[in-house]
């Protein structure tokens, strides 16, 4: 049985395409590297600060701790925390409705939502669609951050009116 002229010209060009495409993409534009994401991280809370009548940024509630995550998947976490909330002896167990109420205050002085990020370079706008909150009036609540980077700092300020008077700047720790 013999093979067509046709088949083994086509085998031919197969084989020419498998070893030259690699080569070709390799010299087009495709090894650039993607666009770096600034926000992309691990952010420890360098200071939090509320805006008084004057114009003045004072810190808030005599400090506030706490972390701000983005990954290269567009997913973001917050947790803050008062001033010494984990220097506590209060001991009390998780997911049990019989804790004291001076334990419930306390765990007042905890804020995390989780999220996904979008940003828009062109506004210096961050947003969180949140997907939980420790809050639950909050879950599912879009919130927009105006953003700034300053070398390892980054500052972000509410744009929601209720909170627009806040600005937290924050030190990145980990890429």
């Amino acid at each position: 049985m013999s093979i067509k002229p046709y088949y083994k010209r086509g085998a031919l060009v197969r084989v020419i395409s498998c070893l030259l495409m690699p080569l070709l993409f390799a010299c087009s534009g495709g090894s650039e590297d993607p666009e770096e994401n600034p926000f992309e991280g691990l952010w420890s809370l360098h200071i939090m600060e509320q805006k008084d009548s004057l114009g003045n940024w004072q810190e808030w509630r005599e400090g506030m701790n706490g972390y701000i995550l983005y990954d290269a998947s567009d997913n973001m976490s917050v947790h803050l925390t008062v001033e010494g909330y984990e220097e506590t002896d209060m001991e009390f167990p998780n997911f049990n409705k019989d804790i004291p109420m001076e334990a419930l205050q306390h765990l007042t002085g905890s804020y995390v939502y989780f999220a996904k990020y979008s940003i828009d370079t062109d506004k210096s706008i961050v947003q969180h669609a949140r997907f939980s909150h420790s809050n639950p009036r909050d879950w599912d609540v879009v919130v927009q951050r105006r953003y700034t980077f300053s070398g390892d700092t980054l500052i972000l300020q509410p744009v929601e009116d209720q909170n627009a008077n806040l600005r937290l700047k924050w030190v990145k720790v980990l890429e």
